[in-house]
């Protein structure tokens, strides 16, 4: 009997969906990548996808190759008459650009999302969007999931004492106020300015952490050069202990010694993104977040 639901996987993102489908109950369907000697590649799937409904499991991180593949599949499976085409997305690329920041500067996210939606996707499952307004970008149903409740079972069963959520920017000022809501914490917010992306200018916090546990809490980590700075300053302020939480770690550049060379006394992040195992992870905890992806996979059929 043909197979009603097939789950695919792009080349990146192996070591989560493999997770997904495990909790899904499946196994992930094979694609053949023909590569081109000048780094141009095509995906073939090996079995077929015709009126089936089709689980494209692929974080979109840059390279820009990860997107494309991306959509080269999705393009495939529309091509050889997928019923229903989901593009599961742990970890949208891009989303930081949601809006203009100059005169002359792309709206990326949106143009993501256009081009996602051409290549034939009819619906949209991610974790942790940068900015919610996104999914207003998409002319199909998007599903962002959370991952707070990974993080707050994980904060839980640390029972510390004195607890307080920190913002990192004015910007993640809700999300930190969701967080102390739930855990009964206060909230301080790390004010900072910056010229240019990555680099920052002058950081202050606004709030009481003396003596307290501290967990600063984002949607993702890059350089790690804002939560070092945040850790080393809110530790300076009599901090009993310094942890950050973040969905997605992205961590790029010297990121892994800036992390182990911080106050920070721990870092916890999901499996949206695969970290590199040959950098210092002692730091680090991961949490999986793929039976969330799969629960919410099943609900769709």
């Amino acid at each position: 009997m043909k197979k009603k639901t097939i789950l695919f996987s792009s080349r990146k993102s192996l070591h989560l969906s493999k997770e997904i489908a495990h909790f899904y109950g499946d196994k992930l369907g094979n694609i053949n990548f023909l590569e081109f000697s000048d780094g141009e590649y095509e995906p073939d799937f090996e079995q077929s996808v015709r009126g089936t409904s089709v689980f494209l499991i692929g974080s979109t991180l840059p390279p820009a190759d990860n997107l494309m593949e991306l959509l080269f599949m999705c393009d495939a499976a529309k091509r050889a008459y997928a019923k229903k085409i989901t593009l599961v997305i742990p970890y949208f690329g891009w989303g930081r650009q949601d809006r203009k920041e100059n005169k002359r500067t792309p709206i990326g996210a949106k143009l993501v999302s256009n081009l996602m939606t051409v290549s034939g996707a009819t619906k949209i499952i991610t974790m942790d969007l940068h900015a919610n307004q996104i999914q207003g970008f998409f002319e199909i149903p998007v599903e962002n999931l959370d991952a707070s409740t990974l993080f707050i079972e994980y904060i839980k069963q640390l029972e510390l004492d004195c607890l307080t959520i920190a913002s990192p920017d004015i910007g993640g000022a809700k999300r930190a106020r969701n967080y102390a809501s739930i855990l009964n914490a206060e909230v301080v917010i790390c004010y900072k300015e910056r010229k240019q992306a990555n680099n920052i200018d002058f950081m202050n916090i606004i709030g009481n952490v003396k003596n307290k546990n501290v967990i600063i809490v984002d949607d993702l980590i890059d350089t790690a050069n804002t939560i070092s700075i945040a850790s080393n300053l809110i530790k300076k302020k009599g901090a009993k202990s310094i942890r950050a939480i973040a969905t997605h770690p992205i961590l790029s550049g010297s990121a892994y010694e800036k992390i182990e060379t911080s106050s920070l006394e721990e870092l916890v992040v999901t499996n949206t993104i695969k970290l590199d195992n040959k950098k210092n992870l002692k730091k680090i905890t991961i949490l999986n977040c793929a039976k969330i992806f799969a629960q919410v996979m099943r609900n769709f059929n």
